[in-house]
Parts: C-alpha cells; sequence; structure tokens
C-alpha cells in the first residue's frame, strides 16, 4: 500500500539497463546507439567514470530539428546533476522528480553510476500500492463498529460501510450512488456541505424510532472541498457500554480499597497448628463446597474474616469476596450500599448510578461482619433478599437475579437479642444453617508461637527490618497472657515490639506495660508468703473466674457455666454465694 512506499528504496527498484559513454562520443554516435537500443537515454560519464550529462531521444530530436548547427556533446554537460542514493526511499525519488520536472533519475553509490529510477518504476510502485490500499481501506471501514458514510459535494452516498446496514438497514448496493437525504430528509451530512462546519457527539433522529449519536465533518484535500465523512453510533449501544463501563469501573474501585485493607500476604490463610482450630478448617472446608449460609461466631480478633475468606477461595467460584462492617455503615446509607441506586435516585446520586454491595458479589461471596449491629428494618430487608435471591436498586423499577453466598459473623450473642427483640428469629435461621465457632486465642496456645512468628516475619518485611531473635522469657509470658483481644491484639503486640526494638535480640523489656504489669502481678501472687489461707485464694480466685466467664458470655449463664466447666446449678448457688450480679 501506499504507506509501504515509505519503506520501498530506490536500490530494490532501480534499473541496471541503462547505457554509459565517455565524454568523447560525438552526438551522431549517440544518436545511432539509441535508435538501435531500447533506452531512452546516454549516461555521459568523464575519465574518472563521473556523471557529468545525459542526453535523451528527446534533446536529439530538439538538436537536429534546431536552426542552431552547433551540435556540441558539452553544451549538454552539468555541473550539479540530480541524482538520488540507493538508501533514498521511492516516494522521496518520487518528490525530487516532480520538483525538478525530470522523467527519470540517476542512482549514485560513492559517486558511481550504479542505476536509474525511470517514471514507470514511480507510477507502477505507487499505483500498485494505491490498489492494495483500497482493499485494505474497505476491510477497515467495513470492521469498524461506527456506522460510516461519505458523501461526495453533491451529496451522494460514496462510502455505506457494514455497520451502517446493520444501523439503518439498508444495503450499499441501493444507496450507493444516490443522495442521502432521498433516503434520510433531515441528515446533518446534508447540512455540512452548506455550513462547512464540523458537528461532534450530537444527538440525532434521522427517521422514526432511530436515535443515534453522529459526529460529521467537511473533508477537504489541498483546500477544496470535496464531501462530508460522518460517524453515527446507536444511543442504545452507548448506553449499554455506559452501564458495563460503569459497573466495571465500581469493580475496580472496590478492588482498589480491598488491595489497599489487606496487603498482608498471606490474609484469607488460617495460620494455626491447634486442634481446635485444625477441626474449624475441616469444617470449613467442607461447607465450602456447597451455598449454604455460613455463621461465624467467635471474639474480637479471633480471625473470623480470615476464615470466611478462606471459605470463599477455597468454594472456587468466580464472583469476588465482598466484605461488609455492617456497623460502621450509617443507618441512611444501608440501602444504597447494599442495593446500590441508579442514576438521580437523590440529591447527591453518583452521575451513572452505583452497583450495590450484592450485585458486586453475584456469583461470589457477601460476608456480613457484625452482623448483631444490623438495624431491624435493614434485617428485613435482607431477609427478603435471602428468600428471593432478587434486590432492586434505590430508584429502579427491574428487579435484578442476585446469586451470592451469605456468611455472617458476628461476635454477639444472637440469641439473647432474639429473646430481647433486637434480632429477627426468622433471619437468624436464615443465616445460621451451619455454625463455626472460632475459640479464643487463650484456649489453643499452641498457635500463639506459630502466630507470633507468622505477624514478626511479615512485620519485619514491610519495614525492611531484619528479623531479630526473640529471648525465650518473652514466649513464656506471652503464652501465660490472658488474650482479650485474641489474634489482633498480637499483631499489635509484635508490631510494638519490632518499631522499638534497637538489637538483635527482642527481649521482655520491649512488652507493652499493661501485659508486663500482669506478668509482675502474677509472679508477685506467687512470691508472696504473707498471705497463704488457701481458702480465701480459692475464693478470689473462684470470683474472678465467674466474672471474667459472665463477661465473655456477655451474661449468658449456660455459656458461663460451659466455660468455667461447671453445672448451671452449680454456677447459680456459686452466684447467690458470692453476691455476684
Amino acid at each position: 500500500m501506499i504507506l509501504e512506499s515509505y519503506y520501498i528504496y530506490a536500490g530494490e527498484v532501480m534499473s541496471k539497463d541503462f547505457i554509459i559513454q565517455k565524454d568523447s562520443i560525438s552526438l551522431d554516435e549517440i544518436s545511432s546507439i539509441l535508435i538501435k537500443s531500447k533506452n531512452e537515454e546516454i549516461f555521459i560519464v568523464d575519465n574518472s567514470n563521473k556523471l557529468i550529462g545525459i542526453i535523451t531521444l528527446k534533446d536529439l530530436y530538439e538538436i537536429y530539428n534546431s536552426d542552431n548547427n552547433v551540435k556540441e556533446i558539452k553544451r549538454f554537460f552539468y555541473k550539479d546533476i540530480v541524482y538520488a542514493k540507493p538508501e533514498d526511499t521511492l516516494l522521496n525519488c518520487r518528490d525530487i522528480m516532480l520538483d525538478k520536472k525530470i522523467g527519470r533519475l540517476p542512482v549514485l553509490k560513492d559517486g558511481e553510476f550504479v542505476g536509474i529510477i525511470r517514471q514507470e518504476h514511480i507510477r507502477d510502485y505507487l499505483y500498485m500500492g494505491i490498489e492494495q490500499t483500497g482493499v485494505i481501506l474497505n476491510y477497515i471501514l467495513d470492521n469498524i463498529q461506527e456506522a460510516i458514510c461519505v458523501i461526495d459535494s453533491q451529496g451522494r452516498v460514496i462510502i455505506w460501510n457494514n455497520n451502517s446496514e446493520k444501523l439503518y438497514g439498508i444495503s450499499a448496493s441501493e444507496i450507493m450512488g444516490k443522495y442521502l437525504t432521498d433516503y434520510f430528509p433531515n441528515a446533518i451530512d446534508a447540512k455540512i456541505i452548506k455550513t462547512r462546519k464540523p458537528v461532534k457527539n450530537v444527538f440525532h433522529t434521522p427517521k422514526k424510532d432511530c436515535h443515534i449519536i453522529i459526529s460529521s465533518a467537511p473533508i477537504y484535500i489541498n483546500d477544496k472541498f470535496i464531501g462530508v465523512v460522518s460517524t453515527d453510533r446507536d444511543v442504545s449501544e452507548i448506553t449499554n457500554i455506559q452501564k458495563e463501563l460503569k459497573k466495571a469501573n465500581d469493580i475496580v474501585e472496590f478492588l482498589e480499597k480491598e488491595v489497599s485493607r489487606y496487603s498482608d500476604s498471606n490474609f484469607g490463610q488460617v495460620i494455626c497448628k491447634s486442634k481446635a482450630m485444625q477441626e474449624k478448617i475441616e469444617m470449613s472446608k467442607q461447607v465450602a463446597k456447597t451455598n449454604t449460609s455460613v455463621l461465624i461466631i467467635g471474639e474480637s480478633g479471633t480471625g473470623k474474616e480470615v476464615f470466611a475468606r478462606a471459605i470463599h477461595d477455597y468454594s472456587g467460584v468466580e464472583g469476588y469476596f465482598v466484605p461488609v462492617n455492617c456497623s460502621a455503615i450509617p443507618t441512611e446509607l444501608f440501602e444504597s450500599e447494599f442495593f446500590g441506586y441508579e442514576e438521580g435516585a437523590f440529591t447527591g446520586a453518583k452521575k451513572g448510578g452505583k452497583i450495590g454491595l450484592f450485585e458486586l458479589a453475584d456469583n461470589g461471596t457477601i460476608f456480613l461482619d457484625e452482623i448483631g449491629d444490623l438495624p431491624l428494618f435493614m434485617q428485613a430487608k435482607l431477609l427478603r433478599v435471602l428468600q428471593e435471591k432478587k434486590i432492586q436498586r434505590i430508584g429502579g423499577e427491574k428487579l435484578i437475579d442476585i446469586s451470592a453466598r451469605i456468611i455472617s459473623a458476628t461476635n454477639r450473642n444472637l440469641e439473647r437479642m432474639i429473646e430481647k427483640g433486637e434480632f429477627r428469629e426468622d433471619l437468624y435461621y436464615r443465616i445460621n444453617v451451619i455454625k463455626i465457632d472460632i475459640p479464643p486465642l487463650r484456649k489453643r496456645k499452641e498457635d500463639i508461637v506459630l502466630l507470633f512468628n507468622h505477624f514478626l516475619k511479615n512485620i519485619c518485611d514491610e519495614n525492611n527490618i531484619e528479623i531479630p531473635k526473640v529471648d525465650s522469657e518473652v514466649m513464656d509470658i506471652l503464652i501465660k497472657y490472658y488474650w482479650e483481644g485474641n489474634a489482633r491484639e498480637l499483631k499489635n503486640v509484635v508490631e510494638h515490639m519490632v518499631v522499638l526494638n534497637r538489637r538483635d535480640t527482642i527481649t521482655k523489656d520491649l512488652l507493652p506495660s499493661y501485659i508486663k504489669e500482669k506478668a509482675l502481678n502474677e509472679k508477685n501472687i506467687g512470691n508472696n508468703t504473707s498471705n497463704l489461707d488457701l481458702n480465701s485464694s480459692v475464693r478470689d480466685l473462684e470470683i474472678s473466674l465467674i466474672k471474667k466467664a459472665l463477661e465473655i458470655s456477655n451474661g449468658n449463664k449456660s455459656k458461663a457455666a460451659k466455660l468455667l466447666n461447671i453445672p448451671r446449678t452449680t454456677l447459680h448457688s456459686k452466684l447467690n454465694h458470692y453476691n455476684i450480679d
């Protein structure tokens, strides 16, 4: 094609069929040689083989038909001969020949005559390129997504691509060569012929029930107006693309937030070796391959979301894992966050609307953390979604099918909340098909060392710190400590020590003060010989343990009795005996 002419060089196409003669030759001899040969020119060189002149048949004709009797060959010698080099492009040769108004161009390499570019070389290669360009141009036009129309200066259609045929239902064979206004009386292209001014992205209805976005512009070649070109696109197609783009943008925005929130390389993996946790893992794996709703319970910091993500990842579903902290969403934003909204649904609504969390989790998992904090009115809406598996955006009219697994989590006592009327019983049974109770860290002390090393490595890697040694006394204290904040608290303690450490070993003096104070108090109790009253010590210990069990169970006496490993009647008796409220 024509563009390829930029990469065709004179050395590739030049002719080596040429005649060279010394400057001592006479005009009569030149005339005889040219008449006998097929060539139209002779190149004259000096004794050094330097090109000094060109004589053509046309030159000889003018000489012999002129009144001038001077027929010297020297009159055809030139001081500066126009020539090309083998590395010059064919287009560059063409430009030289047009500029100098010559029909042939010698090709010199290092001053030596090596070939000739004639008019036919330019014509053959460029015409071939034009033909190839036409084929390629038609292919390109037919594979462009927009409908493309080109009309000449009189308004007749000269280009009508495949998408024009599809959009308007008119074949190219029918409309080509016809006036565009015969088919579209209010065609914008026809108006451009008069105004000669382009329009861009204009809404237009060229015929009934046909709504398009059109861009149209006049065509000028060498400052001469020759026609109009336009690109049209169906409005419904653009609307669908915008919706898909909006959905993609929402997904990207969500994933960016998730990446920023969860940068831990081990996130989603459960770090443990205790038997209690291994049992929970096995249960989770079994549940993961189903679409059953799961309720994960446990104290704050035990890793409920880590388990939820592990279930999602192990399930192999194609959709996303969408975590939602129910306690962090303002009441007035619950519906818009969960179900999304259409453009203009309310003041401040984003242009193009927004997809909700349930829609985002379609074919994936939505994790409702702290579900116990969900307001009653939203509990009712959530129950309806679980029953019907459909949602409706705020301001929208159509129902959207949803297929998402529900995993819920809480550290609250939902049974007690049901008794108080704070949580719907029907919703509880919907989300509590399978219950996974994550044990607190203090009940799986064999995991403390494993988690400590995991957190230590990650925190050191994140801060480009060499992993230090850890004094055995530090681990002794951490294993004995009562981890109310569980794994989350342990991670904070590890980070505290890593940041403050200035040596190659972490020692107990780097432990947070509240942990050291507790360890010191326990040591003093063990070394104190001033009070060896066993009855008094047992009484104080029982009161302390009972209060702790009630605190953990949120006042649930049955659960507290299980934690203390005593019958519930025994717990009631001790509550009365010690006057514990």
